[in-house]
């Protein structure tokens, strides 16, 4: 692969860690209010938006995805609509005239610019054309070892698939967005050591397996 592609995930436990990984997405413009909100930076953002998440994926386990959205839309414009009322009665009452009380949310451009759009979709297919590419290299078996890994992780995945269900997944997907990165913050040079061990063995055990399996080795 040459060096100016994306780098495989399955080719080895390499990298700079975690650490590294969250400093180079809070360099980022666009993701630094999402590394803020992971890391509860703002607790009371943090909170709103953790709890409407798992409401909704709450909500999901115990209602239909048409009957979930058409209760969220009833409930957005019952308060909307309310509140239109009750601000047109106060301007009736105290002879006022302020206008429309969204009309500073409605005067706001809410349309993607073409630009945005092309930009958008030149991500969406760069990852769809690299999983692609590497679902062939591991399906197809252009390294062994890496396919190996690949084919255990699915079978661990099996098991996990008869143990939840989707949504199940999901909102302790969620829950580890919020907590992991807090959680990491905290230990990160314990949590670093013991990854790195880890990684270690891994390392050492996939360049055995390379050694002595006929056709594992990596060309050069």
């Amino acid at each position: 692969m040459d060096k100016g592609k994306k780098e495989c995930n399955w080719s080895g436990w390499r990298g700079q860690g975690i650490h590294d990984t969250w400093r180079r997405k809070e360099g980022g413009h666009g993701r630094l209010n999402l590394v803020d909100l992971l890391h509860w930076r703002d607790l009371k953002q943090s909170g709103l938006v953790f709890g409407s998440v798992l409401l909704l994926l709450f909500s999901l386990t115990q209602f239909s995805v048409v009957s979930v959205i058409a209760y969220l839309a009833l409930a957005v414009l019952s308060a909307t609509i309310s509140f239109r009322i009750y601000k047109s009665v106060l301007q009736a009452v105290q002879k006022t005239d302020e206008g429309h009380p969204f009309k500073a949310y409605l005067e706001v451009e809410i349309a993607l610019s073409a630009d945005q759009i092309i930009k958008y979709v030149d991500k969406i297919q760069l990852y769809i054309n690299s999983t692609m590419k590497e679902l062939r290299r591991l399906f197809l078996v252009q390294d062994l070892v890496d396919s190996i890994k690949f084919a255990v992780l699915m079978w661990l995945l099996t098991y996990v698939g008869a143990l939840f269900n989707g949504l199940t997944l999901l909102i302790l997907a969620v829950v580890s967005m919020f907590s992991v990165p807090v959680v990491y913050e905290k230990y990160q040079t314990q949590i670093d050591q013991y990854l790195g061990l880890v990684r270690t063995q891994v390392n050492s055990i996939m360049g055995k397996i390379r050694e002595k399996v006929p056709g594992a080795k990596k060309k050069e």
